[in-house]
C-alpha cells in the first residue's frame, strides 16, 4: 500500500470529499475489476471530485445562476449541451422539461415506431414478391 492510502486508512488530514466506500462499489459494479488498489481507488475518488468541481465552476462562471449567486439544473444542463468538453454528459443532464411536455414527447414517438414498424413489414413483403 502506498503513503496516500496509508493516510486514508488512519483517518489523517482527509484528502478527498467523496466516500471511498460509495467509489468502490461502483468501481466493483463493472464485470471487468476483481480487485481494487487501495491507491487507485483514491486517485479515481480524487479525479472524480475535481471533475465534478471542474463541471460545477464552469456551469456557474457560464450560466445564468451566477445573476442570483446560484447554481442551477439549468446551467449543468446548458453546459452539457454547448461544451464540447461536457457533451458526454447530455443524457445524463437533459434540458428541465414539464412532466406533461416529456409525456406528449413520449406518445409522440411511441406512434412515429408504429408507423415505422408498418413501414419495415410492408417492405419485407414486397422482398419477397421480388424472390
Amino acid at each position: 500500500e502506498g503513503k496516500m492510502a496509508a493516510r486514508l486508512s488512519h483517518g489523517e488530514n482527509r484528502l478527498v470529499s467523496l466516500p471511498l466506500s460509495r467509489i468502490r462499489v461502483i468501481m466493483k459494479s463493472s464485470p471487468e475489476v476483481s480487485s481494487i488498489n487501495q491507491d487507485a481507488l483514491f486517485l479515481t475518488a480524487k479525479a472524480t471530485e475535481l471533475f465534478v468541481q471542474y463541471l460545477a465552476a464552469y456551469s456557474y462562471k457560464h450560466g445564468r445562476g451566477k445573476e442570483k449567486n446560484a447554481l442551477t439544473y439549468s446551467d449543468l444542463s446548458h453546459t452539457a449541451e454547448e461544451c464540447e468538453t461536457f457533451q458526454f454528459l447530455a443524457e445524463i443532464l437533459p434540458k428541465k422539461i414539464l412532466a406533461s411536455k416529456y409525456l406528449k414527447m413520449l406518445e409522440k414517438e411511441k406512434r412515429e415506431g408504429e408507423v415505422g414498424e408498418e413501414d419495415e413489414e410492408e417492405g419485407e413483403e414486397e422482398d419477397e414478391d421480388k424472390t
